[in-house]
């Protein structure tokens, strides 16, 4: 009963149930990500510190993954799908429905996290049914003042701000080096002619790829490496009720996570492709036929065609065959 029913729910078009599973993919990474951001920062470190964010993005990305792996292969990262389309691997013509749908499930979520922090939601905010779903940890935290900069901030909760000592300039070279080292961990990881992870631990160690870089890269900024993540729940942040300031704040740092990781996602590709992935030994069977060759001519110079092709004939061509492992 059951079954025939969500088989009459099943969608017939391959690039929406694709979409589908990037929004919830994106959904998963975003709630379990900044739900540990809001927990850190309205417990004001009693309940968890900034490595509990870390894990909270790590783990969010690796189970995003696993939700969204079988359908659309989870790129779950508007730059990461932009660097597939410019090495050939995905379609472009797919590209801005992906990029909408990982926008919406960051969006979505942040709204959600919203509603389990913070039950002010202006006009709905005497809903009966709000105030018992949402605690107000967010407005309590902040003494019911939204705000984006200060000892009660609580954008950050959403989206990535510069530190104050860093410029601009300087968070461009950091989004850059993140993006980049993320997509040379995710390419490394899915290619079949390196060392590739193993099957089903793929978004392990994607998560563990988004837990170093947070680890070693994310007290500038706080390694954004994904417009949508940074710029769904920015939106979200900017109509909840903190204002044009998410935009301005940090002399207007908002283009940096959404244009600049793109700029660092392709970086990161050309890295790895230049540096690596030209370089696998994928013409070996060529250059040991032409070796094969080689050596019948010489066979036949000395007058042993008869004993070569009895070789060939027995199924011993690959007798002649040069492997890596004899070459190294």
């Amino acid at each position: 009963m059951m079954d025939r029913l969500l088989r009459r729910c099943r969608i017939k078009s391959r690039l929406f149930r694709e979409c589908l599973a990037e929004f919830f993919g994106v959904y998963i990474l975003i709630l379990f990500g900044c739900g540990s951001v809001a927990q850190v920062t309205t417990s004001q470190n009693t309940k968890g510190e900034y490595l509990s964010i870390n894990l909270g993005f790590a783990l969010g990305t690796t189970f995003g993954i696993y939700v969204a792996k079988g359908v659309s292969g989870a790129h779950l990262n508007p730059a990461v799908s932009l660097t597939l389309c410019v090495l050939g691997r995905f379609s472009w013509t797919c590209l801005p429905f992906y990029v909408c749908s990982q926008l919406l499930g960051a969006f979505l979520a942040a709204a959600t996290v919203a509603l389990q922090y913070y039950e002010d939601f202006g006009p709905l905010g005497n809903s009966p049914v709000l105030l018992l779903l949402s605690p107000d940890a967010i407005m309590d935290f902040t003494g019911g003042h939204l705000t984006v900069s200060g000892a009660t901030a609580t954008a950050g909760i959403f989206s990535t701000y510069p530190a104050d000592y860093l410029s601009l300039w300087g968070g461009v070279v950091d989004q850059i080096i993140g993006t980049a080292a993320l997509l040379v961990c995710v390419l490394a990881l899915g290619d079949p002619r390196n060392t590739p992870a193993p099957p089903g631990l793929e978004p392990v160690l994607v998560g563990a790829a988004v837990l170093v870089i947070g680890i070693s890269m994310g007290s500038n900024s706080g390694y954004a490496i994904n417009p949508a993540r940074d710029f769904g729940p920015r939106l979200f942040s900017y109509i909840a009720g903190w204002g044009d300031e998410v935009f301005r704040a940090g002399h207007g740092w908002w283009w940096v996570p959404v244009f600049v990781t793109c700029v660092g996602a392709l970086l990161g590709a050309l890295l790895y492709e230049l540096l690596i992935g030209v370089h696998h030994p994928d013409s070996e069977p060529e250059e040991a036929e032409d070796l094969t060759a080689v050596l019948q001519q010489t066979v036949e110079l000395d007058g042993m065609q008869p004993k070569f092709d009895f070789f060939k004939e027995n199924g011993k061509d690959g007798i002649f065959s040069i492997t890596s492992a004899d070459t190294g």
